[in-house]
């Protein structure tokens, strides 16, 4: 027997007939001797409709009542589900964030969860009772409604799984694992069998949108083990227990998978690519002390989050060049501060390209083993694709390219990396 958290996205939610398909599939688990908690998010598309909603009622919106409003989406589905495993002859309760209570810090529409009191959802689920749970909630320190910000129920999956102490956390998506690159792109992609903790966060972190980056984070700071897969499957399929999804685990547990031979070790686990960032470039800027702080102070206090940093070498007139990475939908916001502090920076022009793509080279394999960057910057150069800037990490290697080269480039380095021969490799 083991204590189970599973979770199921939007499209998985998306109207009574997909509801009745995962209450299925939880009522297999449990009926195997599972201790289980499910966390639902709100039905595909909802939480935008609800987002309107405020807009329409106040564009200055107080982000409280907000709150108040777009939570109520997973309190539909939860209460749904929990009504829909009723039916199908099974113990079955929800549980409200305020409920158990989920316990948050910080502002309204952006909590993060700082604890969550289990107690009696652990004695409900030993009792034999199915417990379902709204995702992206939870409640602030004065008694009221908070939400975790988009694609907060895959952290609150992962927080419910570490309150309660269970086995693994199974999230469910509309793919069937993690693989080696997005099989749209890529035909040859292949699903791998484990990932491990630090490489599902770059993949989360650079372009790859099977997890949120906060909820690998905290799986790996609370040591959850975490299953990817997919809940389009028949109602005949077997249990996730014995459905080859991806799984994410530590260091430690994939050394010991791959001395098992269970998964086979590669020097690369995947490619990522992003299309979604805005290159800034500022010439000129005087090379000096505090002169870079004058920059992304101003862009930190907008919450503005920068991403790729390159600073070029220094020009005899004691100036150099910055290039950075934002968000596409901040360009305009940053571009109208970084003009608005010109005098104060000092640099002399502010060039912007919104028609760039990231493209990203992970693994762990890269700690113990060289050229891995060599090879990325050979095959790019074979196939004509230019570099604009490249950014490196412990199990990271990431370049800017033009965004129209973006599909050719995953699919070179792809194939560069033997990612797409033996589809029995893991």
């Amino acid at each position: 027997m083991a204590r189970i958290v599973m979770k199921f996205g939007g499209t998985s939610m998306a109207g009574t007939e997909r509801i009745r398909r995962v209450a299925n599939i939880v009522r297999k688990q449990a009926a195997g001797g599972n201790e289980v908690a499910v966390v639902v998010s709100a039905m595909a598309g909802e939480t935008d409709r609800l987002v309107n909603f405020c807009r329409e009622a106040n564009a200055l919106y107080d982000p409280a009542e907000y709150d108040v409003v777009v939570a109520s989406g997973e309190q539909v589905t939860s209460g749904l589900l929990a009504l829909t495993l009723q039916s199908l002859g099974c113990k079955a309760r929800s549980w409200l964030g305020w409920q158990l209570p989920v316990r948050t810090i910080e502002a309204h529409a952006k909590a993060r969860i700082e604890g969550i009191d289990a107690d009696d959802l652990v004695a409900s689920m030993e009792a034999g009772e199915i417990a379902v749970i709204p995702g992206f909630q939870g409640l602030s320190d004065d008694g009221r409604i908070t939400t975790l910000g988009r694609g907060g129920s895959d952290t609150s999956a992962v927080a419910v799984a570490a309150a309660v102490k269970a086995d693994r956390c199974d999230i469910y998506t509309d793919v069937d694992g993690v693989y080696t690159t997005d099989p749209r792109i890529v035909a040859k992609a292949r699903k791998l069998k484990a990932v491990t903790y630090e490489e599902m966060l770059e993949l989360a972190s650079v372009g790859a949108k099977v997890l949120q980056t906060r909820s690998v984070g905290l799986a790996m700071k609370e040591g959850v083990r975490v299953q990817v897969l997919s809940s389009f499957v028949g109602d005949d399929a077997v249990p996730a227990d014995e459905l080859p999804g991806t799984m994410i685990v530590s260091e430690e547990e994939m050394i010991e998978l791959v001395e098992k031979g269970e998964v086979e070790r590669q020097h690369v686990t995947g490619i990522a690519h992003d299309k979604n960032e805005a290159k800034v470039i500022l010439t000129r800027v005087p090379d000096k002390p505090g002169a870079v702080a004058h920059i992304f102070d101003p862009l930190a206090k907008a919450g503005i989050n920068v991403d790729m940093i390159i600073q070029n070498v220094g020009r005899d007139k004691g100036e150099t060049d910055v290039t950075f990475t934002v968000p596409q939908a901040d360009l305009a916001r940053a571009q109208a501060l970084l003009e608005d502090k010109r005098d104060e920076i000092g640099y002399n022009r502010l060039i912007t390209d919104s028609q760039i793509a990231k493209i990203s080279v992970v693994g762990v394999g890269m700690k113990s083993h060289a050229g891995v960057a060599s090879t990325m910057f050979q095959a790019l150069a074979d196939r004509g694709i230019n570099i604009q800037a490249i950014t490196t990490s412990e199990i990271k290697v990431s370049v800017l390219i033009d965004e129209d080269e973006t599909e050719l480039a995953v699919r070179v380095l792809h194939t560069a990396y033997g990612l797409d021969a033996a589809d029995e490799a893991a």
